[in-house]
């Protein structure tokens, strides 16, 4: 899974298919990309929780993920979470597919791009059409810009899936 907002549809899902949860990687710790997060730990122990490390720590603190500051504050640090860097590879599914990940700071300082195959995650650093919000905190609009040029190269020839839908 890519970001774990409301938590119901998800389990609906899994258990309809009689599946679990194996991990979720995160685009970035805003609120509405993780506020599912200890619901879905909860339901899934194993379940593996995959971003940078700033995300991480981002996590671990209200103030830096802002829940702090919409009225349910979030704070998560499991031995469950996994830092991914510039560059790395994972295989997922014992085998195919493969996906890349590619520190994007902007809108957040730990923006993660992921491709797999001919798909870009691309989480709220590149939205066409939209533009990429950057007067939230912590946000870097010099970064934006290069972050953005680079996804739009890394994009070339795939579907792109932005953080919001447009």
């Amino acid at each position: 899974m890519v970001d774990i907002g409301d938590i119901e549809p998800v389990v609906d899902y899994l258990n309809i298919r009689n599946l679990s949860a194996a991990g979720v990687f995160l685009t970035h710790a805003h609120f509405d990309h993780i506020y599912g997060v200890e619901a879905l730990v909860a339901h899934y122990p194993e379940c593996k929780i995959y971003c940078t490390e700033y995300s991480k720590k981002a996590l671990a603190s209200d103030k830096l993920n802002m829940t702090k500051y919409n009225g349910t504050p979030l704070c998560y640090s499991g031995d469950n979470v996994a830092t991914v860097h510039e560059g790395e590879r994972m295989i997922l599914f014992g085998g195919e597919p493969q996906i890349e990940f590619f520190e994007t700071p902007s809108h957040n300082p730990g923006c993660l791009t992921m491709v797999m195959g001919d798909v870009i995650f691309t989480d709220d650093s590149y939205m066409p059409g939209v533009g990429t919000t950057t007067t939230l905190p912590y946000a870097d609009k010099e970064q934006a810009k290069l972050s953005m040029e680079r996804i739009v190269t890394l994009a070339e020839g795939k579907r792109i899936l932005s953080g919001h839908k447009i």
